[in-house]
């Protein structure tokens, strides 16, 4: 993902990424103020992805690493896993 990301930015985030992670993501991971509408690039998901694993997004930080991806990964899928065990009624039965 990382290197995807380092080659093509301002990809469709359908080639990392399934529907339901990126409406996931949009709920979960507020996109820092702008003057413009949100971008919905893989860059800008990849970011969200990272500021789950920890990542700060501040302007002088580098481009995330593997292992922040990582851990930014593994809190997607728990989140998923929940979001869909929530909505398929098997939690609180």
């Amino acid at each position: 993902m990382t290197m995807l990301n380092r080659s093509s930015p301002s990809a469709d985030p359908g080639v990392a990424l399934t529907k339901e992670e990126a409406v996931l993501l949009d709920r979960l991971v507020l996109d820092k103020p702008a003057a413009h509408e949100p971008q919905k690039t893989l860059d800008a998901y990849l970011i969200k992805i990272a500021r789950l694993g920890g990542y700060l997004a501040r302007a002088s930080d580098p481009p995330p690493g593997n292992m922040v991806m990582w851990r930014g990964l593994s809190r997607l899928t728990d989140i998923k896993l929940g979001a869909m065990l929530a909505l398929d009624g098997l939690v609180g039965n």
